[in-house]
């Protein structure tokens, strides 16, 4: 489905329509079928609501530089259309990001967070424009091996999933990551994370080359009463690499937050 407006994301809204909702917003350079693995292994009853976010997917790709701020309206404009209240927000990499940036704005749509592989702050301003520049000269394909390796460990690259991972990444437009970096890059949550006081879940993967697990127990200690999870052998997508521990620790969080 497609929202009106200027930035009309795409959006699929799945299982139990009378359901707890649960958001899934993705990584940078991937889609709405990140969750595909996970999906399957959830409990019956859940309303699951996947984003394609801006530059991504088949939501729509404007030019120029993206801050957080116009991420976490596009989902919050989601979630006004769907008249949705009281999620569970499920956020990887920069969909964390996003999902702290939504809990912060707009605490009526938000129940309770799964921040899987992220942080308040991920690497440096000037990194990131370094990392830009690189893709603004040679495209999104200079990207693909150096991110592959850190998202996935060795023993995935065999999978078919790595390949279909492949494929998001370079099938992202240049106009989305370029987009995306800049908000990245200047996007720091430290001071609202850390007044952030719900029901939250961290996730790390062992062996994430992009976000390492004491990056992300960092965020979570920013919100009192937070969980941390670390997937052993898992890199910076473990919901495709270790799907089903990934989907055993998000049930295990939704059952205690009374979702299921």
């Amino acid at each position: 489905m497609r929202m009106p407006g200027d930035v009309a994301l795409h959006y699929l809204d799945e299982g139990d329509p009378k359901g707890a909702p649960v958001v899934f917003l993705h990584a940078m350079g991937t889609d709405l079928h990140l969750w595909d693995r996970v999906l399957p292994l959830l409990p019956a009853g859940l309303r699951l609501i996947r984003v394609d976010l801006r530059g991504h997917g088949q939501s729509p790709c404007p030019e120029g530089d993206y801050f957080m701020g116009d991420l976490v309206a596009d989902v919050a404009a989601v979630l006004d259309r769907l008249k949705l209240r009281d999620a569970v927000v499920v956020g990887m990499s920069m969909g964390g990001m996003i999902a702290q940036g939504l809990a912060a704005e707009r605490l009526d749509q938000v129940r309770a967070l799964v921040l899987c592989n992220t942080a308040v702050k991920i690497g440096t301003p000037q990194a990131w424009r370094e990392r830009m520049e690189q893709v603004r000269e040679g495209g999104v394909a200079i990207l693909a091996e150096p991110t592959l390796a850190a998202w996935f460990p060795q023993r995935f690259h065999d999978d078919p999933a790595f390949d279909a991972a492949r494929e998001w990444l370079l099938s992202t437009p240049l106009a989305g990551i370029l987009g995306c970096g800049a908000a990245i890059a200047e996007t720091d949550l430290y001071e609202s994370t850390a007044r952030l006081r719900l029901p939250t879940l961290a996730i790390a993967g062992s062996e994430d080359g992009l976000t390492p697990p004491d990056m992300v127990r960092e965020t979570a200690d920013l919100v009192p009463g937070s969980r941390f999870h670390l997937i052993r052998g898992a890199g910076h997508l473990p919901c495709v690499d270790k799907p089903q521990e990934f989907a055993t620790a998000l049930t295990t969080f939704l059952k205690e937050t009374g979702h299921v």
